[in-house]
């Protein structure tokens, strides 16, 4: 799974963070390289939508937080693709 947004989001479920930290953490959990490009692009898209929000004051090292918007978000996609893995481990029996 290479979805940016998803990866931010489950980064965020489990508390604040700073740019870089979701990037080790991504790296970490997921062994996807975020590209500073990719991972800034993605932090604005999701403070748009209001699933994320800046945490204290506005500075170079800017953390972030999950919004209870966001929380919802990324259970709901994370339901979507259990449903989508089901369904393949289903009909991969069958072949």
């Amino acid at each position: 799974m290479t979805d940016p947004t998803i990866l931010v989001l489950s980064s965020l479920a489990e508390g604040a963070k700073h740019g870089y930290a979701i990037m080790q953490d991504v790296a970490a959990f997921a062994g996807v390289e975020l590209g500073p490009g990719t991972l800034y692009g993605a932090i604005t898209r999701l403070e748009e939508c209001g699933w994320i929000q800046p945490s204290g004051p506005r500075t170079r090292r800017q953390a972030y937080t999950l919004t209870s918007a966001g929380r919802t978000h990324l259970r709901e996609r994370l339901a979507e693709m259990d449903r989508v893995a089901k369904t393949a481990k289903t009909r991969l029996r069958h072949v």
